[in-house]
């Protein structure tokens, strides 16, 4: 009889356990939840702020951190994995959590020194990146993750594109027209007065010497005298004739 005991007991305990495991089982299943819609769209620096948070700790200044939460309690069971798009200005870029061959440092956490799930998600992105949408992977059930909290980087500043300095160009050298020489008219030859005088001044008048002068003023002279003369002897033939 004590072994039909034993026996009727050890039955009734494996259709207990298997009843709890079945209770069990579709409470843990894994889901995808998103983004809590309210969160979307958000800015680290315009969202709440928390940069005590010791997990901030290790955070780049030229980024943002963000801080992810699954609430829900036990029956959301906890992280598998988070897939976030955010917006860097240009492009939309995806990263996952956690991925450590991303260029983001991420990680996922715990709910508490002795807890197991993890219900706490980090992330940091160059600072100014906008939180477009997300979606999360639970080991359980839920309706949505949140953004908690965040901590704003500075960005950093953008050297300044250089001018190109544009050489001025040097201007081209205006060409030198040579002047016209100007034609020189050959002065007209000084016709000789057969003594031996040399050329005419700038006035074109013959030059004139003492010798010319005295010479011309003796044959005046002469002249005036021999014509004396031969009136002289005109009268003197004239007289002698009407003597006669």
């Amino acid at each position: 009889m004590p072994q039909c005991r034993h026996v009727a007991r050890a039955a009734v305990s494996g259709v207990a356990a298997t009843a709890l495991l079945a209770l069990a089982a579709p409470a843990w299943a894994s889901s995808t939840v998103p983004l809590h819609s309210a969160h979307q769209g958000s800015t680290a620096a315009d969202f709440q702020q928390q940069c005590a948070d010791s997990r901030f700790a290790d955070r780049p200044a030229d980024h943002d951190g963000w801080h992810f939460v699954l609430p829900g309690g036990p029956s959301a069971g906890g992280f598998e994995s988070l897939t976030l798009t955010f917006d860097n200005g240009s492009d939309t870029v995806d990263v996952t959590v956690p991925d450590t061959a991303d260029a983001y440092p991420d990680a996922l956490y715990p709910a508490g020194q002795n807890g197991s799930r993890l219900i706490h998600a980090y992330l940091f992105t160059p600072a100014g990146w906008t939180l477009v949408d997300g979606s999360a992977t639970i080991s359980g059930q839920g309706d949505r993750f949140n953004l908690s909290h965040t901590c704003a980087g500075q960005p950093t500043p953008e050297s300044p594109t250089p001018t190109p300095t544009t050489t001025p160009e040097s201007p081209s050298p205006t060409p030198t027209v040579p002047e016209s020489p100007t034609p020189t008219v050959p002065e007209s030859p000084v016709p000789s007065d057969g003594t031996g005088g040399g050329g005419g001044d700038d006035d074109g008048s013959l030059p004139v010497t003492g010798a010319a002068v005295t010479t011309m003023a003796l044959v005046g002279v002469g002249l005036i005298g021999g014509g004396v003369a031969l009136v002289a002897l005109r009268r003197r033939r004239d007289g002698i004739t009407f003597t006669s």
